[in-house]
């Protein structure tokens, strides 16, 4: 629960931290510029008993601010470059290249038993449904399937949620990964 409770304020921090540093920018670069522009605004009366640095100051914090957004807006609109980002992180995700989660796995194990039984004399279809066998065997050995399987015993109750995709070994395997699984 503590663990939870840290990385949700965590997250919402790091949620902030746009505004925040937005914020930050603004404020750090009109008083950087401030004092060269200051002696613009020594001669000119108060605005309705306004000093007129206060309006320097706002126009100097709005013209960044604006600046800020249009390169963002370039950023976005003209060049589009967070759509090659998101190609590079989707990727770097060997979730969606290579590797499985287990409830994913099940669905995937369910589909390819009913396609192999569907399609019993046919050759590809059964070479297919093999790669999908040693597909799935493969990704029983990672950590993410030890802590799913870990998971299922506690959260449902089931001693052993049959994987009926595995192999004996493979079950064997996984269910020494999870004994071995350090909770943290």
């Amino acid at each position: 629960m503590v663990k939870k409770a840290v990385m949700r304020q965590y997250w919402r921090i790091q949620q902030s931290q746009t505004l925040i540093s937005m914020g930050f920018w603004v404020t750090t670069l009109t008083l950087l510029v401030w004092p060269l522009v200051n002696w613009r605004f020594k001669e000119i009366d108060d605005v309705m008993g306004i000093s007129p640095t206060y309006f320097g100051l706002i126009g100097i914090g709005t013209t960044i601010l604006m600046f800020v957004l249009l390169i963002g807006w370039l950023y976005d609109v003209l060049f589009g470059l967070w759509r090659e980002h998101l190609t590079v992180v989707q990727e770097r995700n060997p979730f969606t290249t290579y590797k499985l989660n287990a409830p994913f796995g099940m669905i995937l194990s369910q589909t390819n038993t009913i396609l192999r039984k569907m399609a019993e004399d046919d050759e590809d279809i059964i070479r297919h449904c093999d790669f999908i066998d040693r597909w799935l065997e493969w990704n029983s050995e990672q950590e993410i399937w030890a802590r799913s399987l870990s998971s299922w015993k506690n959260i449902v109750g089931d001693e052993d949620p049959f994987l009926q995709h595995l192999s004996e070994e493979g079950r064997a395997k996984l269910n020494a990964a999870v004994e071995e699984l350090q909770e943290f």
